[in-house]
This record gives structure tokens, C-alpha cells and sequence, in this order.
């Protein structure tokens, strides 16, 4: 999608900072992190929200997932505990609307967040 930020980081034409990438999934440090570790984990396919997803998508959100927990794992945060959260429209914080897994660690986390 040419206007849609994440779409242009995936795509070169404006600098990130990557932590990992493969042919589905990207991973950036947030710009404006909530805590220690503040990871987006990023599809290379263009998925508006959530509520876009369709079937075929199924095994896309899992390996998100993995990811998120492979990522705890290696910034020692698998077993100290982490959180992996989907933000979906805008009165959910949704900022970008290209699907994100945000993956947060490192500081207390509360509940419910804010």
C-alpha cells in the first residue's frame, strides 16, 4: 500500500531499525517505547486491522506470535514474562493500520493497561 508507513520501512524507503526479518515477518525496535523491550513485530503483507484478516491469514498471526515468543526468549524475557498485544482501530491506540504485534518487557506490566 504506498501510503501506509510499515509498508514503506518493509519496503526501504524509510530507515528502521530491524531486529529480524524472513519472507513474512519484519521486526522493529518501537520509536517510542513502553518499556525495556519494545518490539513490533510487522507481516510483510499489508493487513489493514485486524477485523481484515481473512482465513488464509491464520497461519501469518501465528508465526507473529512465535516470533514474539522467540524474541522474549533470546532478550531473556521468556520466562520472566512478557506481553504480545494487537491494538485494533483507533480507540484502541491503533496508529498505524498496518497490522502489528506489539511485544513488551521488562518493567512491571499492570492490568488492566491504560
Amino acid at each position: 500500500m504506498s501510503d501506509c508507513l510499515f509498508c514503506k520501512i518493509i519496503a526501504g524507503e524509510i530507515p528502521g531499525t530491524f531486529v529480524y526479518q524472513d519472507d513474512q515477518v519484519v521486526v522493529l525496535q518501537d520509536i517510542n517505547p513502553q518499556a525495556p523491550m519494545h518490539l513490533l513485530v510487522i507481516p510483510r503483507k499489508h493487513v489493514a486491522s485486524l477485523n481484515e484478516l481473512a482465513p488464509d491469514d491464520d497461519a501469518l498471526v501465528g508465526s507473529m506470535f512465535r516470533r514474539a515468543a522467540a524474541l522474549a526468549k533470546e532478550h531473556g524475557y521468556g520466562q520472566r514474562g512478557y506481553r504480545a498485544v494487537f491494538n485494533t482501530n483507533r480507540e484502541a491506540g491503533q496508529t498505524v493500520f498496518h497490522i502489528h504485534l506489539h511485544v513488551l518487557a521488562g518493567r512491571s506490566l499492570t492490568w488492566p493497561p491504560g
